[in-house]
Formats: structure tokens, C-alpha cells, sequence
């Protein structure tokens, strides 16, 4: 029925508009990465990676939690980490920028793609890493990124730092990781490479 009190369902925003809102932005990133033998816009792949791994480990996901795995790392190339001081407080004070400027960028497209101000917020919420501690979504959201860094990441990283740097961050990001999330890492690890799942176990082990 077409009236002036109902919005045809064809107009209404949806999911995949969103994700190809999202991945327009992503398409831009400068940064390549090889996958299957072709060059891939990184922070593209990242973001379907996101979506893949939230499919694997939380199927259920609310429909805010996967517009937020998928808008993670939104335009990141363009807030470089060379931009702030190259000492651990810039560091902090660069993922802090990088939360806000995802949660502000994907709001200002899901705001213009018409979708509901609570969902709007929620997403920012999650972008924004409030409440990690206590947000059942938010650690879902942490575990799916560092699924992410571990199967796609991990190992080019760690081979360009010493051991010892490398283990500290594996075990730092064991801790941000829930139960469900350790599970799904240790199976993901078994196909790394040997000498990259050893160190995974030298930094669990201790």
C-alpha cells in the first residue's frame, strides 16, 4: 500500500546498502594488499574479513554490531599513525582519534542512508570502544578484530619485530580476547606457519 504515512519497503535502508556505503570508502585506500594473487584495497579486505569472521563466531550478531565490525577500520589510511608523536602516549592518542573519527564517519553515512537514530548511536558506541568491559557486543566486536589481525596480519608483522616485542603484543591482545575468542584464535593458529604459531605458544605459555 503507497500512501503518504507508509515508506515503500524498497526505500527503507538496509544492510547491504550500508556495507556498500562502507566499502565505496574503503575502496580508496592507496594501500594494497595480495589476495589470491590480486591487489586488494587493505582496508576493503579488512572490512570483509571483519564482517566474515562476526559470521563465523557470532551469527546471530545485532544488525548494529555488524554495521560496526564492517565500519571498524573505515578510512583509516587517512589518519596515519605518522601523524601523531612516535612515543606510547601518541600511540594511545592515535587510536583514540582513529575511534572517534570511524564512529563519527559511519554515522554521518548511516545518518544520510536514513537509518534509525538508535541505531545510528549504538553503532557509535561500539566504534567508539565504550564500556569494553561490561558490552557483550563491544568484546564480540574485540575478538572479531583480532581474529582479523591474526589470520591476515599477524604473521608479515611479526616477521619485521624482534620475538620479544612480538610475544608482548600477542599476549596483550590474548587479553583483550573472551573465552569464545581464545577457542577460535588457537584454531585459526593451527594454519599459520610453524615458526609463527611456536611463537604464539611461547607467549601463551609463560
Amino acid at each position: 500500500m503507497m500512501n503518504g504515512s507508509i515508506t515503500p519497503e524498497c526505500a527503507m535502508p538496509d544492510l547491504a546498502t550500508a556495507f556498500a556505503k562502507f566499502d565505496a570508502v574503503n575502496a580508496g585506500d592507496p594501500n594494497r594488499l595480495i589476495v589470491d594473487g590480486n591487489p586488494v584495497p587493505k582496508e576493503l579486505h579488512y572490512a570483509r574479513r571483519m564482517t566474515a569472521w562476526l559470521g563465523k563466531i557470532a551469527p546471530g550478531a545485532s544488525l548494529a554490531l555488524q554495521l560496526a565490525a564492517r565500519a571498524q577500520h573505515i578510512g583509516r589510511w587517512t589518519s596515519p599513525r605518522g601523524d601523531f608523536p612516535m612515543n606510547k602516549a601518541g600511540y594511545y592518542t592515535w587510536r583514540r582519534a582513529l575511534y572517534v573519527f570511524h564512529a563519527n564517519t559511519a554515522s554521518r553515512i548511516l545518518t544520510e542512508s536514513g537509518f534509525d537514530a538508535a541505531i545510528v548511536a549504538r553503532v557509535g558506541e561500539l566504534l567508539r570502544k565504550e564500556n569494553l568491559k561490561t558490552d557483550a557486543e563491544m568484546q564480540t566486536l574485540e575478538d572479531v578484530a583480532c581474529l582479523v589481525f591474526l589470520e591476515n596480519f599477524y604473521t608479515d608483522f611479526s616477521r619485521k619485530h624482534d620475538d620479544d616485542k612480538v610475544i608482548d603484543i600477542l599476549r596483550k591482545t590474548w587479553k583483550k580476547m573472551s573465552p569464545a575468542g581464545h577457542a577460535a584464535a588457537l584454531d585459526l593458529a593451527k594454519a599459520l606457519p610453524e615458526d609463527r604459531l611456536q611463537l604464539i605458544q611461547r607467549a601463551l605459555a609463560a
